[in-house]
């Protein structure tokens, strides 16, 4: 494949067998990159009750985002999901299902580490990986604040210090644009939140959208948005 900056870019998927977590193995699949690529990257699903998984449109084109630049790029299965081990345990033994995560990219690339979540994984992600110094840029899409009956807190974000990038719809149920915008502003700098406009929580049309606009023409603003951001902070 050919890569936003049209370079070659020979990455292929391959199915990791030696990831574990606490609760046992963890479900991933690799996007090899190129070897010499300056970052790893990391892309966590949504919530597994709502059938979020490695394999969501939203992780997918994410995780093809940072593909372009040749980045190898993880995903894997949160515990309970798939044919990941363990049971779900709202948010709290996730994170450290990310940070076994975090350790095996170390481990196997020797590189910065680069993260995106959507929705649930979003603010697991975001609570594992806030100040950890293996981790040089955050990307939340989707930033939740209340779905199915679950509320989810960002007290941690002023201790968050690298570069982040939000990217939202502007007719997010689950994270309005007034809760999100307070969010956004306990974040340090530097930091970027980007709206795209006629579109949900998933980044699809929204139902009042004109009927010629593509399906798939939101989550296409997403992806573009988020290779911009890679450019302009780290010269990907």
């Amino acid at each position: 494949m050919t890569s936003a900056t049209g370079s070659q870019n020979t990455s292929h998927i391959k199915s990791i067998e030696d990831l574990h977590g606490p609760a046992g193995r963890l479900e991933a699949l690799l996007n090899t990159g190129r070897d010499d690529a300056p970052f790893a990257a990391l892309v966590c699903h949504p919530h597994p009750h709502g059938g979020g998984s490695m394999h969501n449109k939203v992780v997918y084109h994410a995780m093809k985002a940072f593909a372009s630049f040749g980045v190898p790029v993880l995903r894997f299965n949160f515990r309970g999901t798939g044919l990941s081990e363990g049971v779900h345990d709202e948010g709290r033994g996730e994170q450290d299902d990310v940070k076994a995560a975090l350790t095996w990219i170390e481990n196997s690339f020797h590189k910065p580490i680069l993260f995106a979540g959507f929705s649930f994984g979003s603010n697991v992600g975001l609570r594992a990986c806030c100040g950890d110094p293996r981790v040089k840029g955050l990307i939340g899409l989707g930033v939740p604040v209340r779905a199915g009956g679950r509320d989810y807190t960002y007290g941690f974000l002023p201790g968050c210090n690298q570069p982040k990038l939000f990217i939202s719809g502007d007719h997010d149920v689950y994270g309005p644009r007034d809760v999100m915008e307070a969010v956004f502003a306990r974040a340090p700098e530097p930091k970027e939140l980007f709206w795209v406009e006629g579109a949900d929580h998933f980044f699809q049309p929204t139902p009042n959208s004109p009927a010629q606009d593509s399906p798939g023409a939101r989550i296409n603003i997403m992806q573009e948005h988020i290779r911009t951001w890679l450019r302009d902070h780290f010269q990907l």
